[in-house]
């Protein structure tokens, strides 16, 4: 188990570290949407390196044991590095809009203050959110040591010896500004980008497809792994543990993969720079 981890995990990074190079290499991608790409894919491999790491060595032990401190630092960053790919979703659907529905205000509106500003409010935001809960849940008495889970995610609450209010109160906060209001403002821009298509040219249409279907299957993707995370948390002690473990496996394993090969393949001008380094590569193997 702990070697198929270790190739996932190194294919995440290959996967995400390489796009991210295409769009840094070439001028031609440094515009808004290549680079909310890339700050997705970044925060992908931070996602990643948040859980990967640590679940290779508990695979590894005999016991796998992990302090406080640590597994409220994982908590912490698991739900932040969540929070800003919601976000970093809804600054991209923003920036479809604007390029298809306002594209005579484009260059005005999506300048670079504007997307530096998108970027840091997309981890600052989701950062000021969940440190609050991590430092009252360290303040928190703990009445059990063994965690029903295979990483710090929400699982760590049933730890404490009383439900906390200001907790509880904190996650609704964090649930409404991170996932719910991100995820509906992205499905309207992206219903209004539709709805202005529907009405447009045939070309027009696939151009709005192709530049919008990547981001929102990347949405619903990203959604139902939450609604996982969320699932999870709500099941009884008495849950099969190996039912339990597959579905905690969902939230990390796959998506990570699922990004770079989304954006890789369906981009038009991703997937040429990605067939001419293959190209590169493979002509320099064979010389």
């Amino acid at each position: 188990m702990s070697f198929h981890l270790m190739n996932i995990y190194v294919l995440v990074i290959c996967s995400n570290a390489t796009i991210v190079y295409l769009i840094w290499i070439h001028k031609n991608l440094h515009e808004p949407m290549y680079i909310f790409i890339a700050a997705l894919l970044c925060n992908c491999l931070v996602y990643s390196t948040t859980v990967y790491p640590k679940l290779l060595i508990d695979f590894l032990s005999e016991k796998p044991i992990i302090p406080l401190s640590a597994c409220l630092l994982q908590f912490f960053m698991f739900y932040s590095v969540g929070g800003t790919e919601f976000w970093l979703l809804a600054a991209m659907a923003f920036d479809r809009y604007v390029s298809i529905c306002k594209p005579l205000k484009y260059s005005t509106i999506m300048r670079k203050t504007t997307v530096k500003v998108l970027l840091i409010l997309a981890w600052v935001v989701p950062a000021c959110h969940i440190a609050p809960e991590a430092i009252l849940s360290a303040k928190t008495k703990i009445c059990n040591l063994n965690l029903n889970g295979i990483f710090c995610n929400n699982a760590i609450f049933t730890l404490q010896c009383t439900k906390s209010r200001s907790l509880a109160v904190l996650g609704v906060v964090a649930l409404l500004d991170l996932v719910i209001l991100p995820m509906l403002f992205t499905v309207f821009t992206y219903t209004k980008i539709f709805i202005l298509s529907y009405q447009s040219c045939k070309s027009f249409r696939r151009k709005a497809a192709e530049t919008c279907a990547p981001h929102l299957i990347i949405l619903i993707s990203f959604s139902y792994l939450a609604a996982y995370d969320v699932t999870i948390a709500r099941m009884e002690s008495d849950f099969p543990k190996t039912a339990r473990l597959i579905m905690t496996l969902q939230i990390f394993l796959y998506h990570p993969l699922f990004n770079p090969f989304i954006y890789g393949l369906k981009m038009k001008e991703i997937s040429k720079h990605l067939k001419k380094l293959g190209n590169n590569i493979l002509f320099n193997n064979i010389i």
